[in-house]
């Protein structure tokens, strides 16, 4: 057995894991609980963020609409910051109302210049998402979004033009907080290949489902919920690259004040171990 303890404020708690050696599911070790990134980091990390009250609120909108339209105006290689002033762009214009705009008029908006940061920036895939945006909107008002579950609607979603099955499952989670669906893009894919619990010759673009399954098992053998694993491991593998990079072979050796994830709140609670 190994123990993290979690400090808060005068209070100290102790999670239980098991050894470094024993399995999560068949092949896939827990490892130290303090070595970055292994199955037991992120089970520590998520049941700190749980004591604490810091879980991550991943849901961006306010109705069903809108949240299809952050996740569309997002992802593919637009900075998330890009993609959340769009979105706050065309929803000040009216975009997520009763009456969904035309593929012309989301094009005239998405080409206008938008405030971030005290500058102006432009958005580089205007008249590919206006057409993407239009068709969703319109099968949202022509049609009731399933919401039985996330893969009902996430399956729902994959009709419109442009939606894939991460986009679908980004929108399906985050409305939902479904547990039945995972958002694998290139951080998810490197912390699973690093912690050993995606097959290595599975592809993102090939192998979505069998790899999504992959994700729900791992999350079922640490003993937490698929939706807050994935928003975890996306937010610390997002904001290390250098970390990352290095222990993937990519580049250089951060410097050591690096070479942890970038703390929160909950880390706060400096981690103690027992091994």
């Amino acid at each position: 057995m190994q123990l993290g303890a979690i400090f808060i404020d005068q209070m100290v708690f102790n999670v239980e894991m098991p050894k470094p050696n024993d399995e999560v599911i068949p092949g896939v070790p827990w490892g130290a609980v303090e070595a970055f990134p292994t199955p037991a980091y992120w089970a520590y990390q998520v049941y700190a963020r749980r004591l604490t009250g810091e879980r991550i609120n991943y849901k961006l909108g306010a109705t069903l609409k809108e949240e299809v339209g952050a996740c569309l105006l997002g992802g593919h290689g637009i900075p998330s910051m890009i993609g959340l002033a769009a979105y706050h762009h065309v929803k000040a214009h009216g975009a997520f109302g009763d009456e969904p705009p035309s593929e012309d008029q989301l094009l005239e908006w998405l080409r206008e210049p938008m405030a971030l940061d005290g500058r102006l920036v432009r958005y580089r895939f205007a008249k590919q998402k206006a057409r993407y945006l239009a068709a969703a909107l319109q099968k949202l008002a022509a049609e009731e979004a399933p919401t039985q579950s996330g893969r009902t609607l996430r399956d729902w979603l994959l009709d419109v033009p442009g939606i894939g099955y991460k986009t679908a499952s980004w929108v399906a989670r985050n409305w939902l907080d479904a547990d039945d669906v995972a958002i694998l893009d290139i951080h998810i894919l490197r912390a699973g290949l690093l912690g050993k619990f995606f097959e290595s010759h599975l592809t993102v673009e090939r192998h979505y489902l069998q790899l999504e399954e992959q994700f729900i098992r791992f999350s079922k053998g640490l003993g937490v919920r698929a939706s807050e694993l994935d928003a975890l491991i996306w937010l610390e593998m997002m904001s290390s690259p250098a970390t990352v990079h290095s222990i993937m072979g990519m580049g250089q050796a951060p410097a050591a004040s690096a070479r942890r994830p970038k703390k929160t709140k909950a880390d706060t609670n400096q981690l103690s171990l027992i091994g």
